[in-house]
C-alpha cells in the first residue's frame, strides 16, 4: 500500500472494524427494515447505506465535502434534506401501518419495493452530512504527505472501509430479519413493528436535526 502513499493499513482495517461494530443511525435502519420486512429489505437496506458510503468517499476525494466543514450554512441545509426526508418517510410509514401487506407480492411489486428500500437507505446516508465529515475526520490520518494521488489514496481507503462496514451490516440484516420472521407470525406484532420502523424513522431525523458541525 506504500506506492498508494498508504500507512498503517491494517491499523485502519481494525479501526474500520471498530466503529463498524458501534450501532449508529445506519444499523437502526438496516434493523428496522429487516425486521419489519424481511431479509431481502434488510438486504437492500445495507445496500443502499454502501451505496450513500460510496458518494461521500468520491466526494470527500475531490475536496467537495470539505464545504461542509467549512460552511455552516452548506452544512446546516444538508441536515434540514436530510431531517424532512426521514421524517417525511416516518410519517408515511405510520399512516400506511393499518395496511395489511401481501404475503406473497408479485415480483415486480417486490422488486419495486426492494429499490425504494436500497434508493431510501443511499438517501439517508448522502444526506447526513455527520457521514461526509466522519470521512474526511478518519482517512487522511492514514494518508501519507508524501502520497503520489492524495484523491486515489481516499478512496481506496474508502472502499476498504465500506468493504468491512458492508459484510457488518448484512450480518446485521440476516440475524435482524431471522428474528423478524418468526415475530411476524402475528399480525399485531408485525403491524407493531411496521409502526417501529416509521417511528425510527421520525427519531433519526429529530436526532439529525440536532447535529451541530463541530459536534
Amino acid at each position: 500500500m506504500n506506492i498508494l502513499g498508504i500507512e498503517n493499513i491494517l491499523l485502519f482495517v481494525v479501526t474500520g472494524v471498530m466503529l463498524n461494530l458501534y450501532p449508529g443511525p445506519d444499523t437502526l435502519y438496516i434493523v428496522g427494515r429487516s425486521l419489519s420486512q424481511g431479509r431481502g429489505a434488510g438486504i437492500a437496506a445495507a445496500l443502499g447505506i454502501s451505496s450513500g458510503s460510496i458518494v461521500h468517499t468520491l466526494l470527500g476525494a475531490f475536496g467537495l465535502s470539505a464545504i461542509l466543514m467549512t460552511s455552516i450554512h452548506a452544512f446546516t441545509i444538508v441536515k434540514i434534506l436530510g431531517c424532512a426526508y426521514l421524517l417525511y418517510q416516518g410519517i408515511m410509514m405510520l399512516a400506511n401501518t393499518s395496511r395489511r401487506a401481501e404475503a406473497y407480492p408479485p415480483e415486480q411489486q417486490q422488486r419495486a419495493a426492494l429499490f425504494k428500500i436500497y434508493r431510501q437507505g443511499a438517501l439517508t446516508n448522502i444526506l447526513n452530512p455527520k457521514v461526509a465529515i466522519f470521512f474526511l475526520a478518519l482517512l487522511p490520518q492514514f494518508i501519507s504527505t508524501s502520497s503520489p494521488s492524495k484523491p486515489l489514496s481516499f478512496i481506496v481507503l474508502g472502499l476498504v472501509f465500506i468493504t468491512t462496514g458492508t459484510i457488518w451490516c448484512l450480518v446485521v440484516a440476516l440475524s435482524a430479519s431471522s428474528l423478524g420472521s418468526r415475530l411476524h407470525r402475528s399480525d399485531v406484532v408485525s403491524k407493531r413493528l411496521r409502526m417501529t420502523n416509521g417511528i425510527l424513522f421520525i427519531l433519526l431525523g429529530l436526532t439529525l436535526a440536532t447535529a451541530k458541525l463541530n459536534s
